[in-house]
């Protein structure tokens, strides 16, 4: 069978997307999904994302790592699947979707998809860092010289030590800029590597930089490697909030490939 797919990019973090609504694909073979995200024998992609059909609203999305297994929610996937859905022309600025944490409603304004995140009600602090989950689980730790730190090496240590062990946490490492903007570098499970940027990775660590106290800001710059992502929130007694992912997503290009 010959699959049609786009590839997308939100700040780096790139994704091969598929139309599925007809449901032509084998979700269970993920040593293929595994082969196309290859980037030496395969098209090459930190993820593999399906556009599906749902009842209650306009899509579901379906995400895989790069080693072709399903996982946590994408934050940079939800981005660039949004923006895909209105290439479809299924949705015009303006969507609720679900995946597999459940419902998010997103926007496109001004060139930018805003992706609503899930609440978070739970950070856990550490001497050296702190934990919470927003749709994936985040390992968030300050650092002194980012830019030279060895995140693969540093960040597979950390993804598999414990507690995390074999299930895993994605590790960000992060340097203050100002009060409202840092600078992030995350070592994501299931790609197993550094990722240029990670949607699920700056929203935890906006939220955390909130709950540790270094910033009092509720609107927050976040440097990838890829550029720049602001994550928006609010937060009470009980948690954060009305949280949003904003940045950018781009169609890179459409081809064809064997199933």
């Amino acid at each position: 069978m010959t699959m049609t797919f786009y590839k997308y990019q939100g700040t780096g973090n790139d994704f091969v997307i598929v139309d599925n609504r007809l449901q032509s694909i084998n979700k269970k073979d993920t040593k293929r999904i595994a082969a196309i995200c290859d980037r030496r024998f395969g098209i090459g992609a930190d993820g593999f994302i399906l556009l599906e059909n749902d009842d209650n609203v306009d899509f579901k999305m379906v995400y895989y790592n790069a080693d072709g297994n399903e996982s946590t929610m994408c934050g940079n996937g939800g981005r660039c699947i949004v923006a895909f859905a209105k290439f479809l022309n299924i949705i015009e600025n303006d969507t609720e979707f679900v995946a597999i944490d459940g419902l998010h409603k997103a926007k496109i304004e001004n060139g930018l998809v805003h992706l609503q995140m899930q609440d978070v009600s739970l950070i856990k602090t550490f001497d050296n860092h702190l934990f919470l989950d927003t749709g994936s689980p985040h390992h968030v730790q300050m650092v002194s010289g980012l830019d030279t730190l060895n995140v693969k090496s540093k960040g597979s240590k950390i993804r598999y030590g414990a507690p995390y062990n074999e299930a895993g946490s994605n590790v960000n490492f992060v340097e203050e800029i100002s009060t409202d903007n840092f600078a992030v570098r995350t070592y994501e499970r299931g790609v197993e590597d550094e990722t240029l940027s990670c949607g699920t990775g700056v929203t935890a660590v906006a939220l955390a930089m909130h709950k540790s106290g270094r910033t009092q800001e509720n609107d927050i710059g976040l440097q990838t490697q890829g550029g720049p992502l602001n994550v928006t929130f609010n937060c009470n007694d009980t948690g954060y909030f009305n949280i949003w992912l904003i940045g950018p997503a781009q169609q890179v290009f459409k081809g064809e490939i064997e199933w």
